[in-house]
């Protein structure tokens, strides 16, 4: 697991000598934590982590107009399936840890990890989230995208739409020389505001080199805290908020399937950014 960090990690990136120095003085203070070089990306890293982000958005766009009632998620599964592999690439989650298909699709009170099967069907009203993982050339992307199914109530379509503006103000927040602080922070404050709840038991990852990584990036907290953001990092930012209590819990049957604690709605949003000298870079939507 270690690698070589000696040499300059910045010079893929073309940074100027002003980025190295604020990373040296921001180290002499020891309340402030900086990543470790290792998950700071260089180019080779960054052009195959780009191609297999390319291939992410892509299965979303394609599974897209097959959300709709009276469809399986194993029939959505199968598609996946077929469209990353004729891509020539694999779905991360098969396989992972025993996860036993290629994708996660949760709906209405599942939190998040739904495992595909032929017995959930797709019906009028529900919201669903399908989330995909994609491994190109062994470089790995994740994102995922809510989908409203026909005539929802008003308060799924607030919820999904109060996600969706959580997801982007945390990415508003994730600039770099910020703080993952400062991104937990925002999508707190915003889901709080209208009524709605943060899931404490799952956070965004840093993936690329590997499918979960550092840093750990938690949709709660204070401004100013955690790990300061520097350019060449890439991590999911996907706020998961519930109609009801933040509490979730697992299915014992499958050890997978997470479940609002209330039975109440749950919703989330999923993108992978690219911190950058200047700002971010989205990579996968």
């Amino acid at each position: 697991m270690s690698r070589n960090t000696k040499g300059d990690r910045f010079t893929p990136f073309n940074y100027p000598i002003e980025v190295e120095q604020r990373i040296q003085e921001l180290r002499k203070n020891k309340n402030i934590q900086l990543p470790p070089r290792k998950i700071l990306r260089t180019r080779e890293e960054l052009a195959g982590i780009k191609a297999s982000a390319e291939i992410n958005t892509a299965l979303l766009d394609f599974i897209t107009p097959f959300v709709k009632a009276g469809v399986s998620t194993r029939e959505l599964d199968s598609l996946v399936y077929q469209f990353t592999t004729d891509n020539g690439a694999i779905p991360a989650p098969l396989g992972y840890g025993d996860f036993p298909k290629s994708c996660c699709i949760s709906i209405n009170d599942v939190v998040c990890h739904g495992i595909p099967n032929e017995f959930d069907i797709l019906e009028d009203g529900d919201i669903v989230n399908i989330d995909v993982s994609t491994i190109f050339k062994g470089y790995f992307s994740d994102a995922s995208r809510m989908f409203m199914i026909g005539n929802v109530t008003e308060q799924a379509r607030r919820l999904v739409e109060v996600c969706k503006e959580c997801l982007d103000l945390g990415i508003q927040a994730a600039q770099p020389w910020a703080t993952l602080g400062d991104v937990g922070a925002a999508i707190q404050a915003h889901a709080e505001k209208n009524g709605f709840s943060v899931v404490r038991d799952f956070c965004g990852h840093g993936v690329g080199i590997k499918f979960h990584e550092d840093p750990e990036v938690l949709h709660y907290g204070h401004k100013g805290t955690g790990m300061t953001l520097v350019p060449g990092m890439t991590f999911t930012i996907e706020p998961m908020l519930n109609a009801g209590s933040w509490e979730v819990f697992i299915d014992s049957e499958d050890n997978w399937t997470a479940c609002t604690d209330d039975e109440s709605l749950s919703a989330q949003w999923e993108h992978m950014i690219l911190i950058t000298e200047t700002g971010n870079e989205i990579l996968t939507y």
